[in-house]
């Protein structure tokens, strides 16, 4: 018996008309911002090899990763993430391109999410990517593309900045392995300050401890910066936090203030990311809506070291918004039916093709009977029907 014919796997679903349609409209609009800014469109293959997301500088754990052999024993996955494979494609294909190579995708990712519910495990992705670019420069058009880019889909959003170097500093002045580190980094992420706690109690107390006790705390405006800087105890951290000092007042003067959090226990999960890192969010989105940040080291794993920074956009979290809020333009209804008395048939279908290329919807009626036909347009709310014999007689309904 076929237990899983009629539905589809957990973590997916069937998109329908309008649907389909708040998709398409999110993706052309955030292409057509890419396109205008100089990035080209790429896109990768929906299978990989394993290695390409090695869990041990991508950070993506392999129990999230849908996993299959190819006809020769290898070990493959279905694409858990844009970014890796376009580093891997800029180190391979696109090596001998003029510095900085500006690439942008519109593809889907595929990760299992265990017990989360109501979080989907296919999504669609659409993102840049600047390779060969380091520094301020860079980072700046980035972000300032990204705010565009959400502009132009949603009015209202919050932006959060914060920078990977700057928890990675404080953790290195801790007595702790890896496996203690990450269960820090995810209750800062989660901001669950007990579970912080708990850990760090562990610990013997020290100026690091407590620095990393109040790292989730301190979010907010300019007052983060200097509420931060005593918590510096080395001169990695203090680089680290003027350069994001310096990154936050160049978006103020840009005008971005408003919408934007200083957030220093943004500490997203993606090991391969060691600089600025951004994220914005919409209210009634759960999930945010955008990720993004610099990751330096990343293509050295491809053999061609060279800076980058990009994000990604959550198509399907904007795509829902804008549905629910009324936003999307709704389809073209169809203005003719076409119907063919006996005989006809290929006449009816010439002159359907003449109407749509005139730009008329029109549909071809597959009926045998006028009155069939006059009858269908009724219930889909055609309001005019064409009928072709040696003439073409049009019914108003």
């Amino acid at each position: 018996m076929k237990k899983y014919n009629k539905i589809t796997p957990e973590g997916t679903k069937d998109l329908l008309f309008e649907e389909c349609l708040a998709r398409r409209y999110v993706e052309q609009t955030l292409s057509d911002v890419f396109s205008s800014r100089g990035f080209n469109e790429v896109v990768t293959p929906g299978l990989e090899f394993y290695d390409v997301f090695d869990p041990d500088f991508s950070g993506i754990s392999q129990e999230t990763m849908y996993k299959m052999s190819d006809r020769h024993g290898r070990l493959m996955v279905m694409r858990p993430d844009s970014t890796i494979p376009i580093a891997r494609l800029t180190a391979t294909r696109l090596q001998t391109l003029p510095k900085p190579v500006r690439l942008y995708y519109n593809q889907k990712i595929y990760r299992s999410n265990p017990g989360l519910t109501g979080r989907s495990n296919e999504a669609t992705q659409t993102g840049i990517e600047l390779l060969g670019a380091p520094g301020r420069r860079a980072d700046l058009e980035v972000i300032v593309t990204a705010v565009e880019a959400l502009s132009r889909c949603v009015p209202n959003f919050r932006l959060e900045l914060g920078h990977a170097g700057f928890f990675r500093a404080l953790a290195a002045q801790l007595p702790i392995g890896d496996d203690l580190r990450e269960d820090i980094r995810s209750t800062i992420e989660s901001k669950n300050y007990a579970a912080l706690n708990t850990i760090l109690d562990q610990l013997e107390n020290s100026r690091s401890v407590d620095a990393m006790r109040r790292l989730p705390r301190l979010f907010g405006g300019e007052e983060v910066f200097a509420q931060a800087a005593p918590l510096c105890s080395d001169e990695t951290s203090s680089k680290t936090l003027a350069y994001l000092h310096e990154l936050y007042q160049a978006l103020v003067e840009l005008g971005l203030g408003d919408r934007m959090i200083v957030d220093l226990g943004l500490v997203q999960r993606n090991d391969y990311y060691t600089g600025v890192i951004f994220s914005a969010y919409v209210e009634n989105v759960g999930d945010a809506v955008l990720l993004g940040g610099r990751y330096d080291k990343l293509l050295a794993q491809f053999d061609t070291p060279m800076p980058a920074v990009g994000f990604g956009v959550n198509v399907d979290g904007l795509a829902e918004l804008l549905l629910k809020q009324g936003k999307i333009p709704a389809a073209t209804p169809v203005e003719v039916l076409v119907h063919s008395d006996e005989g006809y048939e290929i006449k009816a279908l010439q002159y359907a093709s003449r109407l749509a290329g005139q730009g008329c919807k029109c549909e071809s009626s597959v009926f045998e009977t006028r009155e069939e036909a006059l009858h269908y347009a009724k219930v889909r709310g055609i309001h005019r029907v064409d009928c072709v014999s040696d003439c073409v007689e049009t019914i108003n309904l």
